[in-house]
This record gives structure tokens, C-alpha cells and sequence, in this order.
């Protein structure tokens, strides 16, 4: 597998008696993409540098050095690379809207998070992404499994 950029690390315990949850309550939390994604981006922001997106809206989450990072997680159901506004129930993809969001930032964080509590990190370039879904390498709604990401990843 390709090497990650680096690991975001936490101690589970301390987490669990800071928070008055069991482990496995705590590890539930972290591996859901829809609640950790407020701390990854943090951590991350953190750990290189830049600053975050002023609003949700923004259509990235990361800026540094003027290139503008979208933070994502690979789940155990994969991850997405569509914008967010595309996502979730009711929801349709849109290639122009896709397509548009990959010439507007830099590229992707993706954050494996089932790996937590060290959750390793890596940068894809918007030209890679763009790469895959040309290539037919990840779905037709720009969003692809854990095993095909990873397997994408790991192939770089």
C-alpha cells in the first residue's frame, strides 16, 4: 500500500474515562463518518498546517498554501468524491457538479477511519480522482467501496 501521509493518533482509554464511555462506545463514534469528520479535519488542520473552510458550505474544508483540501473518510461502505450536497438520502449526483468540485480544489484527505485510534491519512490529487473516474475505477456516482479505494490507494 501506498505509504500514508501521516496517522492521526489517539489514546482510546483516555478518551473513554475523559468522555464516560465505554471503548467500544468511543471506537462506534470514531469510525462513523458523519459524526468524526468534525475531528479529523481539526486534527488534521493541526498536524499540517492551513486553515479550515470559514463556513460548511465552502466546498472544501482544508485551505494551505492557497490549495484549497476536501477531507474525506473511507468508511467500511467506502467513500465518495461527489460534493457533499450530492450525498445522502433524496440526493442525486451530478457529473457537471462533480466534475466542476474536482478543477476547484486541490484534491482529497482520505482518512481510513476503521483503522482508529491510529487513523492513517493520505493526499489524492483532484487529477487522480479524475483519472479513476474516467478510467472507470470508481462509480459512475464518483463514490467507490473500501476494498476498490483501498486497492486504488495502494496502486499509486
Amino acid at each position: 500500500m501506498a505509504s500514508p501521509e501521516n496517522y492521526m493518533e489517539w489514546d482510546l482509554s483516555q478518551i473513554s474515562r475523559a468522555l464516560k464511555l465505554t471503548e467500544s462506545d468511543v471506537i462506534e463514534y470514531f469510525t462513523d463518518g458523519r459524526r468524526v469528520s468534525f475531528i479529523c479535519e481539526r486534527k488534521i488542520r493541526d498536524q499540517v498546517g492551513g486553515k479550515l473552510a470559514k463556513t460548511e458550505g465552502a466546498g472544501y474544508d482544508l485551505l494551505q498554501d492557497q490549495n484549497k483540501w476536501e477531507v474525506r473518510s473511507i468508511t467500511k461502505g467506502g467513500t465518495y468524491f461527489s460534493p457533499s450536497f450530492q450525498v445522502g438520502s433524496g440526493r442525486k449526483f451530478d457529473e457537471e457538479g462533480f466534475l466542476k468540485k474536482l478543477d476547484e480544489i486541490e484534491g482529497y484527505i482520505l482518512c481510513d477511519i476503521l483503522k482508529f485510534p491510529k487513523i492513517p491519512y493520505w493526499r489524492i490529487t483532484s487529477e487522480i480522482v479524475r483519472s479513476w473516474y474516467d478510467n472507470n475505477q470508481i462509480g459512475v456516482s464518483a463514490s467507490t467501496s473500501r476494498k476498490k479505494i483501498l486497492s486504488l490507494i495502494n496502486n499509486l
